[in-house]
């Protein structure tokens, strides 16, 4: 739900995570600092910015706490480093690429947990949580309470190995689900236990029941034979009675005579007395009558319990005593009770439980509590920690803060400083508290980005990943004051291949350059994707990579495992993915990436495009010089990704004309060119014939190539007449005999079918009176021969593109005379062409960029009339407004698109498309119009 009011039918929407979330729940947190309810000690995270006196120490004997001190392979500087943590208040942690970093904070981790310490690990990444966590997991793994979680990981586990080899023992969710099984057992048992006693209690009762019932059937037949004696009695003394008084009634005799009214008197009384004899005697042999059948009732159920007993008796031997069972049950009643309260109260059971918590720097600032305490707190790549967050993490800590990383690797990713809406004092303080880290805050680092000596860092020295010709370049970009030694072999530990038999190759591609694309050139680079495809296509030859029908490629030796092609920018990184994985296969898509992307990785092989070798500047990754800048981090990443070989891709003369003179990038190219193999563009790419292309093979033709000035238009018109679908040429420029040879070549191609649309920049861009009428001359001429002609403002491009899939490409206007006579490249790959035409329509023009060419005296036409059509006032003509339809040119092919996008319609009479001018504006028509 949003608060704004999108109407009924909005015509676009887009949803995008709010980058400021993160940093609004930051700043709440910090509100709360140092008060009585916030888990944040002002005074240790104070440590993170310099302040205070920790104390900092080293532990005399590690042993203590880490397992098997004497026998780790660790180096001097890594034992002083986990000797210093152990018994300091805070240490920094200098870890440069491949020097054990990840070893020596584990081993810290896990002497803190046997001091008996709680441990918050925090790392800015998912990725370099679960790595750093899965090395400790190793050194804790056989500790009493593993299996229960005592290392645990708060957020999802992205790292498979991670997942498969500890996610039952470290996810608090799987955790609690085996706990709540386990409890679900227990109350399962206990409620079949509670069943039973309960069974036992009514078979019990039942004999209760059946014993109550007998007697109460006894005592019944006894009364009944005690109402039915008196009741007896009383039939005889009333009917004896009765008698008596008929006796007197006959003596008295009838009430005549002078005593008849004394007889009479005599008589009602016998009478009187006979009835009430006669009443009472019926009445009692009702009451025999019902003693008789108390009688029976009470014998038949005398019978049925004592028959039922016999069976109730039977059913309760062996079970223990009433009494027994219902305290039993009373008991499992309440197991049961206590149980599902357990159960409710099993996450914190879970958190209390954990000794040693891994989480993103994000989830702790976002999270009201991790741990009920936290005594030690770990801050992994805290170069790429910003500020606030690293110093609200280190107040979390009750007595240890340890902080390791490199200040020279990938910073903070902050927007602040380079905010062109924000104030020059908003800046400097973004450049001040978010976009510097903690190293360079403690006051560890110089203005100058060298480091000094200081108590509080410990500075590892000596890295086991890279050959020592690789490691010599990262030394010369990123490490020049405190060079690191190479602690492994020379030896390279992939198959021998020729084509990187050095473990550092240059290929400059200075030679070869074509210009790039768009609004922003630098940011791709045809010929070095051509390379990089070359290089990959050797290295499957030579067998250190595998081919597109190798089966069931073993781990290690799989595409992505044994190289890495990394770029400084997404444009280039896109195009090399798409075409790498549709040459080589879908398992060649993961091979491709920023720098970013590949911090905390290595691989065998990387290759570094450097991509620059268009346009005005290198662009903003080559801008920043010192140790401190952006480049020479981004830098340093890019190059210690690699272990056995290195391979630079770069227009190295481009560079150097356009790099600082104290450029960390340049430092790099002037080593490579000292010291690595170099080797050129031409070496890996071929320069053809136009006649070679008719005997190549498909495997040869699918190659990128160069194609010399003189031998381009034999070339390019083999491929025309190759052509079986579409033709697509870009030119800037046009001249006439270049246009007459083509209008010769594509003659044939239209009356075979083939769809041929011209790129042209319009006439009116044409910067005199007489080349503003040839250009419409030779537009003509294209369109008599069935070409489709589209304008675009001030395009550039210079590209020919066939049934998408051939794509043509260099600095040449294939329709003029003028330009460079520079070599032009061509490419076989669908992918890149949808790329070239996505990236053309995305950089064309809606308008021109300056005014139009037009004779001095002419006044300027109507907006709603193009000057060329000014003279036709009365036609319709695409970008008309006319009646409020806006006419647009719309190809037959593209008419389903006009109307489904813009509800376009049909004018029969005027023969064009048209939208409501009200609804549609000329920008989102702009596809349509001149």
């Amino acid at each position: 739900m949003t608060r704004a009011d999108l109407g009924t039918a909005p015509a676009n929407v887009q949803i995008r995570k709010d980058d400021a979330a993160g940093w609004a729940a930051l700043a709440e947190r910090l509100e709360t600092a140092g008060k009585q309810d916030s888990p944040v000690d002002p005074d240790h995270a104070g440590w993170l910015v310099g302040r205070g006196n920790p104390r900092t120490g080293r532990a005399e004997n590690p042993g203590r706490w880490v397992a098997n001190w004497a026998g780790l392979q660790l180096n001097p500087r890594q034992r002083d480093a986990v000797a210093q943590a152990l018994a300091s208040d805070v240490l920094f942690l200098w870890g440069p690429p491949g020097t054990g970093k990840t070893d020596v904070v584990g081993h810290i981790v896990e002497g803190s947990f046997r001091q008996g310490l709680r441990v918050l690990f925090l790392a800015p990444t998912n990725v370099a949580v679960d790595q750093a966590l899965e090395r400790m997991c190793s050194l804790l793994e056989h500790e009493e309470g593993f299996a229960e979680g005592i290392v645990q990981r708060a957020g999802n586990i992205v790292l498979p190995s991670l997942r498969s080899r500890y996610g039952d023992q470290i996810d608090p969710a799987r955790i609690a689900a085996l706990l709540v099984e386990s409890i679900d057992r227990q109350i399962g048992t206990a409620t079949d236990q509670l069943k039973g006693a309960r069974a036992a209690i009514a078979l019990h009762d039942r004999v209760r029941g059946l014993e109550s019932d007998l007697a109460t059937a006894s005592a019944e037949i006894a009364g009944a034979g005690r109402d039915h004696a008196a009741a007896a009695r009383t039939v005889a003394t009333a009917d004896t009675l009765a008698v008596q008084l008929r006796s007197k009634m006959e003596k008295v005799g009838p009430p005549t005579g002078f005593r008849a009214e004394r007889r009479a008197a005599k008589m009602s009384d016998l009478w009187t007395a006979l009835a009430a004899e006669e009443d009472r005697a019926a009445q009692a042999r009702e009451a025999v009558a019902r003693a008789v059948r108390r009688h029976t009732a009470g014998e038949k159920q005398a019978a049925e319990a004592r028959r039922d007993l016999s069976g109730a008796y039977a059913a309760v031997v062996g079970i223990p005593p009433r009494q027994t069972v219902v305290e039993s049950a009373v008991a499992l009643r309440k197991l049961i009770d206590e149980l599902g309260q357990k159960r409710k109260r099993i996450q914190d059971e879970v958190r209390s439980h954990c000794r040693v918590l891994g989480a993103t720097v994000a989830k702790a600032v976002q999270s009201r509590k991790l741990l009920d305490e936290i005594d030690v707190v770990v801050i992994d790549e805290a170069g790429m920690v910003n500020l606030p967050s690293a110093w609200f993490a280190a107040g979390l800590a009750r007595k240890r803060v340890i902080v390791a990383g490199d200040f020279r690797q990938l910073p903070a990713v902050t927007k602040g400083d380079s905010d062109r809406e924000a104030s020059e004092e908003e800046r400097a303080h973004s450049r001040e508290w978010t976009a510097r880290d903690a190293f360079h805050a403690a006051g560890l680092v110089d203005p100058s980005g060298r480091v000094g000596q200081d108590p509080r860092l410990v500075a590892l020295d000596t890295q086991y990943r890279m050959r020592e010709p690789i490691c010599a370049v990262v030394n010369e970009v990123a490490y020049p004051d405190a060079p690191l030694r190479t602690g492994r072999g020379e030896t390279s530990r992939l198959p021998f291949a020729p084509l990187i038999d050095s473990p550092v190759i240059l290929i400059d591609t200075s030679g070869r350059r074509i210009a790039g694309g768009g609004r922003k050139p630098h940011m791709t680079n045809a010929v070095h994707a051509a390379v990089i495809h070359e290089l990959v296509r050797g290295l499957q030859f030579e067998g250190v990579l595998p081919g597109r029908k190798w089966q069931e490629v073993p781990e290690g030796e799989r595409a992505t495992d044994r190289l890495a092609v990394i770029s400084p920018y997404r444009e280039q990184v896109k195009a090399l993915k798409s075409s790498l994985a549709h040459r080589f296969g879908e398992d060649y898509d993961g091979l491709v990436d920023t720098v970013h992307r590949f911090q905390g990785s290595q691989r065998p092989v990387v290759l570094l495009d450097t991509v620059a070798g268009a346009g005005k500047d290198p662009g903003f990754f080559y801008s920043g010089t010192g140790l401190s800048s952006q480049t020479c981090r981004l830098l340093n990443v890019a190059l210690s990704r690699a272990q056995d070989h290195l391979v630079v891709v770069a227009d190295v003369a481009f560079l150097r004309k356009h790099l600082a003179p104290h450029s960390e990038a340049l430092a790099m190219i002037d080593h490579l060119e000292a010291h690595a193999q170099t080797i050129s563009a031409d070496q890996l790419i071929p320069i053809r014939d136009a006649d070679q292309l008719a005997v190549l093979s498909e495997e040869e033709l699918a190659r990128p190539a160069f194609f010399e000035h003189s031998e381009v238009l034999s070339a390019v018109e083999w491929d025309v007449e190759r052509a079986r679908r579409s033709i697509e040429l870009y030119s800037a420029f046009m001249d006439a005999p270049p246009v007459h040879r083509w209008a010769r070549m594509l003659g044939p191609r239209t009356a075979a079918g083939i769809q041929v649309t011209v790129f042209t920049r319009p006439p009116e861009e044409q910067q005199e009176p007489s080349r503003v009428a040839r250009h419409r001359e030779l537009v003509q001429q294209l369109e008599a021969v069935g070409c489709r002609v589209e304008f675009r403002d001030r395009m550039h491009e210079k590209v020919l593109i066939l049934d998408g899939s051939v794509l043509w490409h260099g600095s040449k206007n294939l329709l003029a005379n003028i330009g460079p006579t520079d070599l032009m490249m061509r490419y076989t790959d669908p992918a890149s062409c949808d790329r070239v035409r996505r990236l053309m329509e995305r950089t064309r023009m809606e308008r021109p960029a300056r005014g139009l060419w037009r004779p001095a005296e002419q006044s300027a036409p109507a907006p709603e009339v193009p000057a060329q059509r000014a003279e036709e006032a009365d036609k319709v003509y695409p970008g008309l407004i006319r009646n409020g339809r806006l006419y647009l040119k719309v190809p037959y092919a593209q008419k389903d698109e006009a109307k489904r996008l813009l509800r376009a319609r049909w004018d029969k009479e005027a023969e064009h498309w048209w939208v409501d001018a009200a609804k549609v504006t000329r920008e989102q028509a702009a596809r349509w119009l001149p």
